[in-house]
Parts: C-alpha cells; structure tokens; sequence
C-alpha cells in the first residue's frame, strides 16, 4: 500500500507507535494508582482495627455502614514472636481461591506478642482483576481507534497534495489555470505560491512562444528578401565594379542587421542557461551603485545626466546576479535612448509593502499603453533594436519571482518608469552603523 519514500506510511508509524506508548503508559498508571489506593485503604482499616484492640475499644464503629461484612471477613488473633520490635508489618498470602491481607501489630513488646489481623480481600482482589481486564479491552479498543485515526488523519493531510496533483495532471500547454490558494490549508499556501508562479512563467512562455517564433521568421526573412532582390535587380544587366561593390556593400549591411538579430536570439538561451546558475547572497544596492556609474560615462558622452537615489543603503537578496543585472542594464539603455541630450535619466530604489523597489525614470517620450512592450519584436518609436530586450527582462525578472513594469510618467512630465519589484521574502536589510 506504501512505499518506503513513503511521508504517509511514516507520519502512520510514529503516531501509532506514539499513541500506543501513551495509552499503555497511562492504563499502566491508572492501575497501579487504584491498587495503590486500595491497598492503603485496607491497611489503613487493619490499622485501625488493631489501635482499636490495643486500647481495649470495640474493633468496629457503631457506625460502620458494613458491620456484617466486616466482621465476617475480619479475623483476629495474637501470637508470640522471637524476633522483637519488628514493629507493625503487612502482608499478603494466598490460600486455594482466596487471598488474605495479613496485619502484625505490637500488642506487648515484654511477651513479645503481637495482634494478627486477618482479612479475606478475595473479592477485593477479583475486582482488581476485572478492573486490569476492563483496562486491556478499553486499551486494544483506543488503540484501534488510534489507527483509524491516524489513517484519517493522514488521508486529510494528504489530500491537498492530491488536489494539486489533479489539476496539474490535468493541465497542457493550452489550458493552464493558476490553483485557487483559497481553497488550500495555510500549511499549503507557500506550495501553492510556487506552483502558481510557475505556472504563471509557463504562460508567458506559451503565450510568447509563437510571437518568438511567427516574428524571428519575419525578421530574418525581411533582409533576406532585400538582398534576393537587390541580387536580382544587379544581375538583370552588365554593371560597373562599382554598381557591384555597391551592391556588395547594401548585401553586408543586411547580413549585419541579420547577425544582430541572430545574436539576440541565441541571448534568450544563454538567459534560459542563466536561470540555472545558484542563487548567491549580495546587496542589490551595491549591484545598482556599480551599474549606475558603468552608463554615468555613456550619459555624459550623449550630453545626459544619470542621477542615483538609493534607500536602504543595504539591502542582501538571494538571487542570480546575472539576471538582475541584465534587467537594470535594459532599464538603463532604453531610457538613456529615448532621453533626449540635456535631460536626465534616474536610478532609484526605496522600500515598500512588498519588499525593494527599484526604478528608472526618464524624460522620453513615453510609451503606447496598448503596446505589449514585453511581446518580442516589439519596438517603441523610431529607434534602432531587434526588440528583444525587454522580452528578455520579463524572462529574467520571472526567474528572479519578481515583477516587471513599464508605464508612463504621472507626474506631468513626458517620459517612462521602468520598475521592478523584489520580494522581501527573500531578502533583509543589511544594518548600517
């Protein structure tokens, strides 16, 4: 029924071999605690009878409610001892069906006599009996209800890995639903965390898919086109050499474009070969200090400004540095492209709700808000690119369990605000003295 990996079979042996402990344990102690008690009640009643005699009293109250039982199951006598000053001892012998409960009680040390109280604890003895028995039928009971229990029990704990197994079974490529964390226990939230930002990649993935692929074939077949043509307007009639080296040059110039957008390509499986690398523990403001003072020199030779604001002045995240540095490095060139000379162009972090935000803001001009930038092949205006940088940050930034963003400014002033979002979940605060 169960494998040996099993988490169900071992969560069943413990707590049964646990339970079982317990209730053995404490039957153990029930018992020995009524027989204790029981047996001090008796001694504590032939005591009483033997004080009673040495003082010349009547061996039974007048108001002992058992009189007769008492006094038929009471029998006195006094016997002479060698052994002296043995002091009052008890004990217990057991004749055929019966069992006695033997008393000696100084009565006079000079002759060495001592009273001998007998009493028949028969029945006394076969109610402990019952009680044991009663004992080890309530304890084979509770221990099979422990395992219907435990078997229960671990159906329930279980079942929410069966849930998401379900609907993950059932899932493909064309229909992917995140799972409804709602429905889940709270020990289950972070699983279903996870598995929904998985998800959520893989619907990017499917849903970017065949614009990757429908807009690399037009991109490649666009300059292809263009030098077939040109091929074939220059073959049509004798030229000069030097309508052929023209020629040859607009071939060149198309076969680089070509080599660009083959080199962005190839840059998406180098990124997918990023992701794997093992997360290692730096600070994010240290990483964004030195990538602002990389482009510091690039926006002074374009005749801009690129400004830095940073709040923590530490902060440690567990992440590839590779991938964050590949999305601040899009942020920087795109706004730094789009500014014209003699603006500025911002590098910020600060921290919200949710953990470190980051920003690049610019004095652009702006972008299409029904434009899917992340899309690839996606171009903003008039400016040279393949379109692929941005669809690599939101890869990267996916990787990352981050969030992406781009919108227009809102503070009256033309231009953008590239953002991304890190979790704190895996981060903390450096202290600063």
């Amino acid at each position: 029924m169960f494998s040996k990996r099993s988490i169900r079979k071992n969560f069943l042996f413990q707590l049964i071999i646990s339970s079982a402990f317990l209730i053995l344990t404490f039957s153990s102690v029930l018992y020995f605690f009524i027989e204790k008690s029981i047996y001090d009640d008796k001694h504590a009643e032939l005591l009483s009878y033997a004080q009673n005699i040495a003082n010349n009293k009547s061996i039974f109250n007048n108001e002992d409610d058992f009189f007769v039982e008492n006094f038929l199951s009471v029998n006195v006598g006094i016997i002479n001892l060698k052994n002296k000053n043995i002091g009052v001892s008890q004990y217990e012998i057991t004749k055929g069906r019966h069992t006695y409960l033997i008393l000696l009680y100084p009565y006079n040390l000079q002759e060495s006599s001592y009273l001998k109280i007998t009493r028949d604890i028969s029945t006394t003895k076969r109610l402990l009996n019952k009680i044991i028995k009663y004992i080890f039928i309530i304890n084979i009971a509770g221990f099979a209800l422990v395992i219907l229990y435990a078997i229960a029990l671990s159906k329930m704990l279980v079942r929410p890995l069966k849930i998401i197994n379900s609907k993950l079974s059932n899932m493909n490529e064309h229909l992917i639903k995140p799972i409804n964390i709602q429905k889940l226990p709270q020990e289950f939230e972070p699983l279903g965390e996870t598995i929904n930002h998985l998800i959520s990649r893989i619907q990017n993935f499917v849903k970017y898919q065949k614009e990757l692929f429908i807009g690399t074939a037009h991109e490649l077949k666009t300059p292809l086109a263009v030098i077939k043509l040109k091929n074939q307007v220059t073959l049509i009639k004798k030229r000069s050499p030097e309508e052929y080296i023209e020629a040859l040059k607009v071939t060149n110039k198309t076969i680089d474009e070509m080599n660009v957008i083959v080199s962005n390509i190839l840059n998406i499986g180098r990124q997918e070969g990023a992701q794997l690398d093992k997360p290692v523990e730096v600070d994010v403001i240290e990483i964004l200090r030195q990538k602002a003072n990389d482009f510091q020199l690039l926006a002074v030779n374009e005749g801009k400004e690129l400004s830095m604001s940073f709040e923590p002045q530490g902060y440690m995240a567990t992440l590839q540095v590779s991938l964050l540095n590949q999305i601040v490095q899009n942020f920087l060139q795109n706004a730094l492209k789009f500014t014209p000379k003699e603006k500025s162009v911002t590098l910020q972090s600060r921290l919200d709700d949710t953990g470190l935000l980051i920003e690049v803001i610019d004095e652009g001009c702006g972008i299409d808000d029904s434009v899917d930038l992340f899309a690839p092949f996606k171009r903003q205006g008039n400016k040279q690119g393949v379109g692929l940088g941005l669809f690599l940050a939101k890869s990267a930034a996916d990787a990352l369990g981050a969030k992406i963003k781009i919108e227009n400014r809102k503070d009256g002033i033309d231009g953008t605000v590239a953002s991304l979002q890190l979790n704190s979940k895996l981060s903390c605060i450096i202290p600063r003295k």
